[in-house]
């Protein structure tokens, strides 16, 4: 039966092609008639479909179908100069003909192809034509009518089940379109493309397509974040993603990031995060937010695998650490020398902007030099600085919030793989573990130097600054380093959200890394890290549990070091409440 109603199908496509005239209105609606019909029925299963495109004289007809249509539509404008409104009008009829015809074309071929490699092949030939007609159906005017979003939306839908799991199609198709001029690349945001569609279900279609294009395929995926045109596409979908957070779940919105986050997991899957990122780059800009969107989606991507990772999973997700490992460590000691030298610049402990010009060469340098650990510029201070600041800032670095920003989803970063790797660890050591290889990316972050100056003493002289540059927020009020509150006239950092989560994070990866590591606590100890993270044992609004995380930091840093516990017991209270209530300076105190 259903073979039958396959060749039915073709025999009733072929009539209609061969009655078709574009200029005679009602032959146009019966093609559009038949071609919706017949697509409705090779909705029904792969055996309709199969009968059907056995018919070789059907791929000719569709062809030439395919064709005419392009060539009567991009020079549909042409000889068009009348101002007569009844001419406007017949003019209007039969774009609006056009765009019928080019809907239900775009469905009989969607629903041809779907699951049938045979039809797919025969029908990619018609790929050139359904691309120019979905370039000029994705134009910034076109997209303002909702038909032409319709029209668009189908046509993506064609393109993505011609090529859809067939290896061969995709390939050829995916590396003729990173190689387009960006003029004629449907899926670049520029001038409305499919990617700036403001409609959700296109959004959605255009994801998928992409999805099942680098599906599988690392060297489709590299093309992705390699060439010029597969950056341009990135950027989109980062803005997308952007666009897409805070959709309303189960809508096509909601779906979109769903499809788009896909994507962005077999990146990093890949171990194309490094690479991306540097294309992501802009000259003298120390970070973009198209980094950051990247940062918090490798972020998002470690936290979920680290409370889902299934036994079978686990040696793929420590080789995706591993492949993130270097990039990491590399991102936190530009972002955190960055912040320090900025943050020196606005209390005064270095002359202002002497060493911003370097901080930012050194970045742009980046963007051709591999990650490594070893350079000839000067290195950060490995210990709190001694130097007094000023009164008032010198100098205010607005890069400062998003250089911390980014900072911290790095920092949370190294938390999340430190923590997964001191768990596998204790399965090694335990005798359970299901992986043959097993690196240590804690010991490897712990070991990591850049400019000679370790992870560990970075993050000391980071922590103390910030607590001199940023007060304590308590109930709503800033509070001095000493406690005093202060007063609401002196002058502070103006926008402080790039800065939330910052020192709470930095010392809990201080306490993730000492955690057992006897080598760490001696370098918080000679670096002078107890004082610092002793004087973080407070509560603080812009760093929700800082005090807990401070205090179960100087327990690791403490546990089992004779020399740190003795440091502690050294120190005396500096202040003390006296009888009337108030807190006073205690006689004799010693300050850390």
């Amino acid at each position: 039966m259903d073979y039958a109603q396959g060749a039915v199908v073709a025999a009733q496509f072929r009539k209609a092609c061969a009655d078709c005239n574009f200029k005679d209105r009602r032959r146009v609606q019966n093609l559009v008639a038949v071609l919706d019909s017949a697509s409705q029925a090779l909705a029904q299963s792969d055996t309709v479909r199969s009968q059907a495109g056995a018919d070789l004289k059907l791929w000719a007809d569709l062809r030439k179908l395919w064709r005419d249509l392009t060539r009567m539509q991009l020079s549909f404008w042409d000889n068009d100069d009348s101002d007569d409104e009844s001419e406007a009008n017949r003019v209007t009829s039969q774009e609006d003909s056009l765009r019928q015809v080019c809907m239900s074309l775009a469905k009989f071929t969607r629903n041809l192809v779907a699951g049938v490699p045979a039809n797919q092949s025969r029908a990619y030939e018609n790929e050139p034509d359904m691309r120019r007609l979905l370039h000029f159906y994705t134009s910034w005017s076109a997209m303002e009518d909702s038909e032409s979003v319709a029209t668009a939306r189908v046509l993506t839908q064609a393109l993505s089940n011609t090529v859809t799991a067939n290896d061969t199609l995709v390939a050829s198709l995916w590396e003729s379109y990173m190689n387009l001029p960006e003029d004629q690349v449907v899926l670049i945001c520029q001038n409305s493309r499919l990617l700036g569609s403001p409609d959700e279900r296109t959004l959605l279609t255009t994801l998928i397509f992409i999805l099942n294009c680098i599906h599988g395929s690392k060297k489709r995926s590299q093309l992705l974040t390699m060439s010029n045109v597969g950056v341009r596409i990135c950027i989109g979908l980062v803005d997308n993603m952007v666009r897409l957070h805070e959709a309303k779940e189960g809508s096509d919105g909601a779906k979109a990031f769903d499809v788009g986050y896909a994507i962005f997991t077999q990146l990093i899957e890949g171990g194309l995060v490094p690479d991306l990122y540097k294309r992501f780059q802009l000259t003298n800009e120390i970070v973009t937010p198209h980094q950051t969107t990247l940062l918090k989606l490798v972020d998002s991507y470690l936290q979920s695998t680290q409370l889902n990772a299934t036994a079978i999973q686990l040696p793929d997700v420590l080789r995706t650490h591993e492949s993130l490992a270097s990039f990491l460590a590399k991102r936190f000691f530009t972002l955190s020398n960055y912040a320090q030298k900025a943050i020196h610049r606005s209390l005064g402990m270095v002359p202002p902007a002497s060493s911003k010009v370097a901080d930012i060469e050194e970045v742009n340098r980046e963007r051709s030099s591999s990650d490594s650990s070893s350079s000839s510029a000067t290195s950060a201070v490995s210990s709190p600085s001694p130097m007094t600041p000023a009164d008032f800032p010198q100098e205010l670095d607005v890069m400062l919030p998003k250089v911390c920003e980014a900072l911290v989803l790095v920092t949370q970063c190294i938390i999340t793989i430190c923590l997964e790797a001191e768990e596998q660890q204790a399965r090694v050591e335990e005798g359970i573990s299901t992986v043959v290889t097993f690196t240590n990316l804690k010991n490897y972050f712990i070991q990591k130097k850049h400019h000679d100056v370790g992870i560990v003493e970075n993050m000391i002289e980071l922590l103390h600054i910030l607590d001199i540059f940023l007060p304590r927020i308590n109930f709503g009020k800033p509070v001095s380093v000493d406690g005093t509150p202060l007063s609401t006239s002196q002058p502070g950092v103006g926008d402080s959200s790039g800065f939330s989560y910052l020192k709470r994070d930095l010392v809990r990866l201080l306490g993730v890394l000492s955690h057992g590591a006897k080598s760490v606590q001696d370098r918080t100890r000679e670096a002078g890290g107890l004082a610092v993270v002793m004087n973080l044992c407070v509560v603080d609004e812009r760093n929700p549990y800082l005090r807990e995380h401070a205090i179960f930091t100087l327990h690791n840093l403490l546990k089992g070091n004779h020399e740190n516990q003795k440091f502690v017991d050294s120190v005396k209270p500096s202040q003390e409440w006296a009888e009337d209530g108030t807190l006073k300076t205690r006689v004799g105190a010693t300050r850390k």
